[in-house]
């Protein structure tokens, strides 16, 4: 009788023990992740301190409690849903979804979701350490007169940051193993806020529309819930770094419906910080003055003293569970970009790199603002990527040959993917102008508005763009241009049509040919 694969696999390995995989498929019988770890991973990465900041914004930008509500609502379902798709990459091919773009983009193309992925990473990472630090130090300073000068902050950030490192370096076990303990305790500690405030809460807060007729009020809502989109937006390059060790036979609405429902939870974070928000602007309004909002300094002005203490365990759960999520996927990709380092080697080299970011960017350039504006434009440019991800799926049928999707972490050339010269022109024009449209549309006043950022009386509608023309423009090039009908596997294209292209095989840098093997169908 033949073993299920189930039967096959390996016990999933100790903490303690070093995750050796780079980006390198996956073998079958290690993996032993589910769904539910998906999900665990991807709330446990946003349920903390920076996306309070992010639910804050509606208030922000002058909604009331209701209306910023409903901005939130719809930006999350919206985010949830154009991030779904990018979970089923990871299971299918056994490898991170910079990887899988190969199929799309080429496989030189595929550097760009390692470069928006590293990208990503850092910032998000440095808005994790800064605000958790904030937090801990406010925090620690109420309760017990810590001194608030620069010596005490650079201790919390390193303090934060060495931890974070740690984690990644042992991998994706222990990262999940932190993050099991941070769903939960973040989110009780996030409920207990609910006490916490629940006396100065008032849902009627009007803010500065009355009325949607009111002069600014789309501007503010929109941008409001693009805000809150861009959160599960972040999340699109690294969803394979997770995904991958869950079995290639796990239903691909379970896997979808873990990374949608990761975001829609998040709804905790976001009612939190706008709840917040909106009894600081009551209380404390010159914390949330719009030319240098504070929200964790107003945070902690209207915070009942007995809450001090739980401020600082979301501050350094919060802290470890975003960075970890950020810091591990970056040192993934950047082995698989360079494949002389290892997976530690490479998570080493990058966390010491944003370590040394995180300091310089706070103590001496006072980059703390403008981060947040620099995350912003690496989302824009992620979105058409993760389109392009998504419509490259349905294509193909979800059929891809996991063997050729490796041919750049091995130095090799040919194979299905290489198009021309290893890059497939369609994905990367389909990308690139959509991402240079889409920047010229972004509106933050006060940070960064392009070109055309005032063309839409004022609302930033720089990600609409960006997902609707590189829809658009990916499809357009797969009719006009056909792809070669080897890349589509035994069904055909969907969709669009193929031609009968020769593909070159898979040979090593100095042109000797190499055994492929055949590719597996799931």
């Amino acid at each position: 009788m033949t073993p299920s694969p189930q039967a096959e696999q390996h016990d999933a390995p100790s903490l303690t023990e070093i995750e050796t995989y780079g980006v390198e498929r996956i073998p079958d019988a290690d993996r032993t992740a589910r769904p539910l770890d998906l999900f665990r991973v991807a709330f446990g990465g946003a349920n903390t301190f920076a996306t309070c900041v992010l639910g804050a914004f509606p208030i922000l930008f002058g909604l009331s409690f209701w209306q910023g509500l409903a901005a939130t609502g719809l930006g999350l379902a919206v985010g949830a849903l154009i991030l779904a798709p990018l979970a089923v990459f990871g299971p299918l091919n056994g490898t991170n979804n910079s990887v899988s773009s190969s199929a799309h983009l080429g496989v030189h193309g595929r550097v760009v979701g390692s470069f928006l992925s590293l990208l990503t990473a850092v910032a998000f990472f440095s808005i994790s350490v800064w605000s958790s630090g904030d937090a801990l130090v406010g925090g620690a300073h109420r309760m017990f007169h810590l001194p608030t000068n620069d010596g005490v902050y650079a201790l919390a950030y390193g303090l934060f940051a060495a931890l974070v490192l740690t984690v990644c370096i042992y991998g994706f076990r222990f990262m999940l193993f932190v993050n099991k303990i941070a769903v939960a305790a973040a989110s009780l500690l996030f409920v207990l806020g609910l006490f916490a405030f629940g006396g100065d809460f008032d849902p009627g807060y009007q803010g500065s529309f009355h009325s949607l007729s009111t002069p600014g009020f789309w501007p503010a809502f929109i941008g409001s819930a693009l805000i809150v989109l861009s959160n599960p937006v972040s999340f699109g390059a690294f969803l394979g770094d997770w995904a991958r060790y869950i079995p290639a036979d796990t239903p691909r609405r379970r896997v979808m419906g873990a990374a949608f429902l990761s975001q829609i939870a998040t709804i905790l974070p976001f009612f939190f910080g706008l709840a917040t928000a909106s009894i600081i602007a009551a209380k404390a309004g010159n914390f949330l003055d719009p030319s240098a909002p504070d929200y964790v300094g107003g945070l902690l002005a209207v915070s009942p003293s007995w809450y001090f203490l739980p401020v600082c365990l979301l501050a350094l759960i919060g802290g470890m569970s975003t960075g970890t999520t950020s810091l591990y996927g970056t040192g993934l990709d950047f082995a698989s970009v360079f494949p002389r380092f290892s997976r530690v080697q490479a998570t080493v080299f990058i966390g010491i790199l944003s370590i040394a970011f995180i300091f310089v960017g706070r103590f001496a350039a006072n980059l703390t603002q403008s981060i947040s504006t620099f995350a912003t434009l690496i989302i824009v440019c992620t979105a058409p990527w993760m389109v392009i991800m998504t419509l490259g799926f349905l294509t193909r049928r979800g059929w891809y040959d996991p063997d050729s999707l490796q041919v750049f972490n091995r130095r090799q050339r040919g194979g299905r993917y290489w198009f021309t010269h290893g890059w497939n022109w369609r994905g990367m024009a389909a990308w690139l102008a959509a991402a240079l449209l889409a920047v010229q549309f972004v509106n933050l006043p006060g940070q960064f508005v392009g070109a055309l950022g005032d063309l839409a009386g004022g609302v930033d509608i720089s990600l609409p763009v960006g997902l609707g023309l590189a829809a658009i423009l990916y499809l357009a090039l797969l009719w006009l241009f056909p792809e070669p009908r080897a890349v589509f596997g035994p069904e055909g294209p969907r969709l669009v049509r193929a031609v009968d292209t020769p593909v070159p095989p898979i040979t090593a840098a100095d042109g000797a040919p190499v055994a492929a093997p055949e590719p597996a169908e799931v």
